[in-house]
C-alpha cells in the first residue's frame, strides 16, 4: 500500500489513537466491571467512545504543548 508522504501524520496519529484506545477502554472496562459475560459487549460500546475522544486529543494537544514548550527556558543544572 502506498500513501501520499502528507498524510503520514495524521495516519500516525490515528492509529496511535486507534490502539491506545482500544487497550485503555479494555483495561478500564475490565477493572470497573470484572471478567463477565457482558465485558465485550460493554468494551465494544465503549471503544467508539473513547476513540472519537482520542483522536482529536492526540492531534491537537501535541501543538499545544509545542507552544508551551517554546514559552519554557531550560537551563543546564550543576
Amino acid at each position: 500500500m502506498k500513501i501520499n508522504k502528507k498524510y503520514e501524520h495524521i495516519l500516525f496519529t490515528f492509529l496511535m489513537a486507534l490502539g491506545m484506545s482500544c487497550l485503555l477502554s479494555f483495561f478500564m472496562m475490565l477493572v470497573n466491571f470484572g471478567f463477565d459475560s457482558m465485558l465485550l459487549a460493554r468494551w465494544l460500546k465503549a471503544w467508539p467512545m473513547a476513540f472519537s475522544l482520542a483522536f482529536p486529543v492526540a492531534y491537537f494537544l501535541p501543538k499545544g504543548i509545542r507552544l508551551l514548550m517554546k514559552k519554557i527556558t531550560f537551563v543546564e543544572g550543576k
